[in-house]
Order: structure tokens, then C-alpha cells, then sequence
């Protein structure tokens, strides 16, 4: 669901900022000193006065009044010097800079414009006196951002699709899948072969020992669907007949370990299929005659051919760009997201699949950030309508009720990065619009069904403002799960 093939934990602008500090009612702005680290990440050096820290001084005495006993005293009405008998001074500062420091940061990013990603890492320089709280908190935070790209002209890039056009092959072939649904499996005495479909049992036995049986089984010879190996065991038998083949057994306690697999087939049976005649097409469909039938076919095959085409040009508009624009990687960001990835599929040790994880998460974050920044140029705003449409289309995917599938992402945090995520589509048709799309037989390709126009735009009421590398729908729904 979307422009990437999948999406970042901690890519998109401000997640997660509980900072990692390692001891070394709003204000106005703290004063901030930012210094470029790399092209996706800077160092902030923040000053914090003793006037900008008090109200965090003041609600960590305030918390910590709720916290403690003390005789003669309600509690919440403990007043600070007994709280400083009581914990200490150092205790109070230290409660008020953990609590403050995340506003502190955000105040920072703000005055200064920056476009976070992932989580900041902080680390505090000096202290105020633990006596009187006087003299300045100084911090340093490094953080990832998101870095600038420029976007090369559009109009001088141009697409190549295969052509939409539908050939009477074509529809023969969509009309022989329809009669193969309608088709009967009928008996027959001969060997058995590619297509057919064959009764079998099955023992397997490792060692001499039965590990597992199973009878009846239907099985499309050619299919790959079974055991390997079994395709060619049974290829050239006939009912009746036993023939034993080697293959690793893919469930069950012995799963990966190779048995000798003993197959007898009882019965060889292919499908038979209807005439494609007016009878079938009055069975088949809505139709009366084969020609009626064939015409609707021919239109399910247009506009399939239509959307393949528009999918192949989205895929080749975003392999064109990346070739041409040159998007910052955040080393960091990378490696805690393949990080991630891999613990969840249990395969860190993987280091084969760790560097193709690794590829894929790079052109991920390159495609994300580049989408975004031309959707904030062209001021690509989302509808309530689009958003509902698109989180419908979610639901569906996972089988879940639109309104069960909202509140999970919305209890989760996520809409504003389903927001992000229709946005950057858009951004994408547009950019398809802009570009310029022909065939393989040089003819020029009309994706306007695939193109937002003018009114669209005008119309659309809601604005996406959180579009930095947003989470697709099924890692959020597994989050939730």
C-alpha cells in the first residue's frame, strides 16, 4: 500500500523522542547552536536558563510531593525545603531536567526549522548547582534529519511500459481460465502426466521408521504444491501402482530432514472442460451468447492491462528518479531499522539476507523522502475522503472491519502517517503526469485514470503535514497485534 515496498519504525519526523541521557506552561525558546554532522544529521548545543528550567524544577517538586511521606504533611502539600531535606536538591534537579528535557529538545527543532527522523540522542554537559539551581542545564543532542534533495526536471524523463493492447490470445486465454473453473475431473485409465490430477496415499519413513502417513490426497501433477521430487515419482504411473523417491519433509517434527517417501496411486483423473458456447456462456455468466461473453472479457482485460500498466509505470518512475537524484542515507537509521526487520523474522544471523534487507530498506527511505519533498512542492493536500477510502482498502486487506481497522491505527498513533501515505501516492501521480510515459512501440501512454486532477486538489480539506517517511498500514496493524 503505497510507494515503497515497506516502511520505517522510526523514519518519519519526531518518533519516539524519550532521550537517552547520559550524565557527562511553555517558555520562550531556548537558546540553540546547530552544527552540521553530515547531510542527514546535526548536533544541537542547548542552553537552558535557570528561568526557562523553573517551571521543571517546579513540577518535579510537585511530583515528587506525591510520591513521598512525611509526618504531619498531606501528600502533594509537602513544601520544597522539606523535600530537599527529605531527597535532596540534586534529586529535585535531576527529576525536573528528565522532565523537562524532552520540551527543551522540541522547543530547539522548532526555532530552528529541523526536520527530524528516528530518536536523538542526548547528553548533558553541565549541570545547574544542586544548591540553588543556578547557572545554566547545557545539553547536546544528536539526531538524524531529513535530508534536502533536488528534484531534476520531469519533463526531460521519460518512461517506457509495455502496451496495453488486447489480442484475441489474450481473451482466449482469459476465456480457457473461465472454463477451467467450470471444468469436471473425470477418470481415466492411462499413465498419469503434467496437468492431471492423481489420487495418492503417502508414507514417509526415515530410517526404516513411519514418521508420518497421509490418504486420499488430490494432487495437480506439476503444480510444485507437494513434496519435491513427487512430480516426476508420479509422471508415467498408473492406478494401482507404488514407486518410493527421496525428499525433505517440509512439517511436522522431521521438518527439513529427508525421508523415503512411499506413493501409491489410486485413481488419475483429468479436468474436462465446457464447450465455449452460448450454453456456457448462459452458465458462466450474465450473458447469453459466447460473443457477449467474450466482448465483457475483452473489457476485464483492458482495464487489467490499463492498471498493470499504471503499477509498471510507478515502478520505473521511482527506479528513473533514484537513478538521477542523489538522496543522503542515515547510516543510524538504516542499521536500526534492518535491525528490527531481521529480530522480528528471527534471522539476525542471516548476513545474506541482512544485505538484501538492507538494499531494500535504503531505496525505501531514498523513495519515502523523495516523494515527500515533492508533495510538499506541489502543496499535495488529502481529503477526508481519500483518507477513509484508503484506510477502507486497508481494512479490507487484513479482513477486518473498516471501523475495528481505524481504531487500531488510531489507538496506535498512526493516521497521520496513513495520511502521509495517501499523500505521497498522490505525489507520485502527479509526478507521472508530469513525465513523459510511452510504450515499448513508442506510443504515448494515457494514465490519466491514474492522475488527481485540478478539481481534486481544490476540493481536498485536510492537509498532510506528517509526510516524512510515514509507516505503511500492515506494520502498524502487526504493532497493534
Amino acid at each position: 500500500m503505497g510507494a515503497g515496498s515497506r516502511r520505517f519504525e522510526s523514519c518519519r519526523p519526531d518518533h519516539d523522542h524519550r532521550l537517552r541521557i547520559h550524565q557527562t506552561g511553555e517558555r520562550t525558546n531556548v537558546k540553540t547552536t546547530v552544527e552540521k554532522l553530515s547531510p542527514t544529521r546535526v548536533k544541537l548545543a542547548i542552553a537552558v536558563t535557570p528561568d526557562e528550567l523553573k517551571p521543571s524544577i517546579e513540577h518535579a517538586y510537585g511530583h515528587i510531593a506525591e510520591q513521598i511521606n512525611v509526618p504531619g504533611f498531606r501528600k502533594g502539600k509537602i513544601p520544597p525545603p522539606i523535600i530537599d531535606q527529605r531527597v535532596g536538591k540534586g534529586a529535585v534537579l535531576e527529576h525536573a531536567v528528565n522532565e523537562g528535557l524532552d520540551k527543551f529538545y522540541r522547543q530547539a527543532v522548532t526555532s530552528e526549522g529541523i526536520r527530524t527522523l528516528g530518536r536523538p540522542e542526548a547528553d548533558i554537559t553541565e549541570w545547574p548547582s544542586d544548591k540553588d539551581f543556578s547557572g545554566d542545564l547545557l545539553v547536546t543532542i544528536e539526531v538524524d534529519v531529513r535530508p534536502e534533495v533536488e528534484v531534476p526536471a520531469l519533463d526531460q524523463i521519460t518512461i517506457e511500459v509495455e502496451p496495453a493492447a488486447v489480442s484475441d490470445t489474450d481473451i482466449d486465454e482469459e476465456l480457457e481460465r473461465l472454463r477451467t473453473r467450470f471444468g469436471t475431473l473425470v477418470t481415466v485409465d492411462r499413465p498419469a502426466k503434467s496437468g492431471d490430477f492423481a489420487q495418492i496415499d503417502l508414507i514417509a519413513t526415515i530410517n526404516g521408521d513411519e514418521v508420518d502417513n497421509a490418504s486420499g490426497i488430490s494432487y495437480e501433477l506439476g503444480s510444485g504444491e507437494l513434496l519435491e521430487g513427487i512430480d516426476e515419482a508420479l509422471e508415467s504411473l498408473t492406478a494401482g501402482e507404488t514407486t518410493t523417491f527421496s525428499s525433505d519433509l517440509l512439517g511436522g517434527e522431521h521438518a527439513g530432514e529427508t525421508a523415503e517417501i512411499t506413493v501409491t496411486l489410486t485413481a488419475v483423473k483429468e479436468r474436462e472442460l465446457p464447450e465455449a458456447d452460448d450454453d456456457f456462456a448462459q452458465i458462466a455468466s450474465e450473458f447469453d451468447t459466447i460473443a457477449e461473453l467474450r466482448e465483457s472479457l475483452t473489457e476485464q482485460v483492458e482495464r487489467r492491462k490499463t492498471f498493470d500498466q499504471g503499477n509498471e509505470a510507478r515502478t520505473k518512475l521511482v527506479d528513473a528518479l533514484l537513478e538521477k537524484v542523489d538522496v543522503p542515507v542515515p547510516p543510524k537509521l538504516i542499521e536500526d531499522e534492518v535491525h528490527r526487520h531481521l529480530e522480528g523474522e528471527g534471522r539476525l544471523e542471516d548476513d545474506t539476507h541482512r544485505a538484501e534487507v538492507t538494499e531494500s530498506s535504503e531505496k525505501t527511505f531514498k523513495t519515502q523522502i523523495l516523494f515527500d519533498q515533492i508533495a510538499e512542492a506541489e502543496n499535495v493536500q488529502v481529503s477526508q475522503e481519500e483518507l477513509t477510502s484508503y484506510l477502507i482498502q486497508g481494512a479490507a486487506q487484513y479482513g477486518m472491519e473498516p471501523g475495528e481497522f481505524i481504531k487500531v491505527l488510531d489507538e496506535n498513533g498512526q493516521i497521520p502517517q496513513m495520511m502521509g501515505e495517501v499523500a505521497r501516492n498522490k505525489a507520485i501521480a502527479i509526478t507521472l503526469g508530469k513525465v513523459s510515459v510511452v510504450d515499448t512501440d513508442g506510443k504515448p501512454v494515457d494514465l490519466s485514470g491514474f492522475i488527481p486532477s485540478d478539481d481534486e486538489d481544490e476540493d481536498a480539506s485536510v492537509e498532510s503535514d506528517e509526510t516524512d517517511a510515514a509507516e505503511s498500514a500492515d506494520e502498524a496493524t502487526a504493532d497493534a497485534k
